[in-house]
């Protein structure tokens, strides 16, 4: 059966063509994201929804979706999403972060032309009929100084046209490598310093608890007299009312806003002033953008449905279309040993270590760490997937950690969880052959080759005769019948372990049976999702 999308914003007809091309069937309804109660109604049917800005996806809409596997958002800003309810719900949410980057930094560099020359209101008084060249006094830009607050996709391109129009660029962002500021060709400084040194300062950085109210009364006391101010990406990156004051006393000569801190900003009080070029967030508003955005989320959504590729997901770690194949027999074999753990371990757990070894340490490691998690939760909680596994974990106070190393033994890659408990530590590792399917190659640091089946009951026991004969006949007298078995020991006499392959669930009475022997220390049921192998 198709995957099937809801887009309930307006979006491309181009885009909607591709989810059709792609075999997704699709719904336009752009209208009915502005309906709340009639989208909720509706959205339980759909794998994927499209949205823009002006449908919001509450808690109570995404618990609704009782199928919904993906939110795409044609832009860069998920505000208008609960990213946390969906990803406890198991949902993807993507964005597309590049579809306008190039759009919203050349608003930016619009508007720094346009505070530098007064051009909007030389345009209303000229068209008024006056005649006003002595009162629009410019600045030249050229050997200017321009503060780029946040150097990422957008920051980035602004920080290039910059260098390009002869400024001086200096750009904070804790996350600006020195090799990426020397590659852009601008210096990298600390935020005061910023303030200090710039003439023009422009915002483009997401809005955080860290960024929220960046530029301030205390901030704006920092910059010289005369600096002029754009934000073109988030409202509530700067205290309005500061700004204003700001604005009044001089100390700041312009700004350039197209973002509030409340949208549709219809009442404000930066309104009116002449020292303001205010625009009503036009950041991403050309016609490439607009199509490049509802293409790449059309792309992306599909992707996803038909082929399990994530891109730029908020909540999950990417995964190529190119890497999928390869990829997907690991992501099994990751949450299969999640799976045996988290069915073998009844304290709660403390810790978690995953190792890669090999070709393993080479792969995607952060989708198959959360595959591992959503197989070590599942017993516990049936509905997790790799999107939720790990929000879980770390609600559960669960500490995870990865290590990766080279090739360290016969096999060209495995994967080893190993989870520590208040009493106890226990590991398991695997591998993926050639026929892609998941093999145990270590249990209680018991080498051995196991497949994986879908019933199977695990013992452990010292290493002595007949073991297997009382676990046969325990089986035969209850009626489960056998169809094989696995066995493994550290050294004759020591630990030793067995695999059985059953046609059917182990009865809970006769483990219950096994349980009872004295030669047995442990035996668990366990069962496996073989048909999604």
């Amino acid at each position: 059966m198709a995957p099937r999308v809801l887009v309930s914003d307006k979006l491309s007809p181009t885009a909607v063509q591709i989810f059709k091309d792609r075999g997704v069937e699709v719904d336009y309804l752009p209208d009915l994201g502005k309906d709340k109660d009639k989208l909720a109604e509706v959205i339980g049917q759909y794998d994927g929804l499209a949205i823009r800005s002006a449908t919001k996806v509450t808690e109570k809409l995404i618990n609704a979706a009782t199928n919904l596997k993906v939110i795409g958002r044609a832009g860069i800003g998920v505000d208008n999403v609960d990213i946390p309810a969906a990803s406890r719900k198991g949902i993807i949410v993507m964005n597309t972060p590049f579809g306008n980057s190039i759009t919203t930094a050349e608003h930016a560099v619009a508007m720094i032309f346009a505070l530098a020359r007064q051009i909007p209101e030389a345009n209303a008084s000229t068209h008024a009929g006056k005649w006003e060249k002595n009162r629009f006094m410019g600045v030249e830009i050229t050997g200017k100084t321009l503060g780029v607050i946040g150097c990422g996709n957008i920051g980035s391109i602004v920080a290039t046209r910059g260098v390009g129009l002869k400024m001086h660029v200096i750009a904070f962002d804790p996350f600006l490598s020195d090799s990426r500021a020397e590659e852009l060709g601008v210096d990298k400084v600390e935020l005061d310093e910023l303030f200090a040194r710039a003439d023009f300062i422009t915002l483009h950085t997401p809005l955080t608890d860290k960024t929220r109210n960046i530029i301030d009364a205390a901030a704006i006391a920092k910059m010289k007299k005369g600096v002029r101010i754009i934000n073109c990406a988030r409202g509530g990156l700067i205290v309005e009312a500061d700004l204003v004051a700001a604005l009044k006393s001089g100390k700041v000569a312009g700004a350039g806003v197209d973002v509030f801190e409340v949208e549709p900003a219809e009442n404000n009080e930066l309104f009116g002033m002449e020292n303001v070029v205010a625009t009503p967030h036009l950041g991403a508003s050309t016609t490439e953008a607009q199509e490049n955005v509802a293409l790449q989320v059309a792309e992306q959504m599909a992707d996803y449905l038909i082929k399990g590729a994530v891109s730029n997901a908020i909540n999950m770690p990417s995964i190529t279309a190119e890497e999928a194949p390869r990829l997907k027999p690991f992501v099994k074999l990751a949450e299969v040993l999640g799976a045996f753990v988290g069915q073998v371990t009844e304290d709660p757990i403390k810790e978690v270590e995953i190792l890669f070894d090999g070709s393993t340490a080479t792969m995607n490691t952060r989708a198959l760490i959360s595959a591992a998690l959503a197989g070590l939760i599942r017993p516990q909680v049936s509905d997790v997937n790799m999107v939720s596994a790990p929000i879980m974990v770390k609600e559960r106070g669960i500490i995870v950690a990865e290590v990766k190393r080279d090739k360290s033994g016969v096999f060209d890659g495995y994967i080893k969880l190993t989870v520590k408990t208040e009493h106890m530590t226990r590991s398991i590792a695997g591998t993926c052959f050639s026929d892609g399917k998941p093999r145990f190659i270590q249990i209680k640091g018991i080498n051995l080759d196991a497949e994986v089946g879908q019933h199977m009951l695990y013992t452990t026991n010292a290493d002595a005769p007949g073991i297997i004969g009382l676990l046969g006949t325990v089986c035969g007298e209850n009626g489960v019948n056998i169809a094989n078995f696995q066995l493994g020991r550290n050294r004759p006499g020591g630990d030793a372990i067995a695999l059985l392959y059953l046609d059917a669930p182990f009865p809970e009475a006769v483990l219950e049976k096994v349980k009872a022997h004295k030669s047995i220390d442990s035996a668990k049921r366990l069962q496996f999702d073989v048909n999604a192998m």
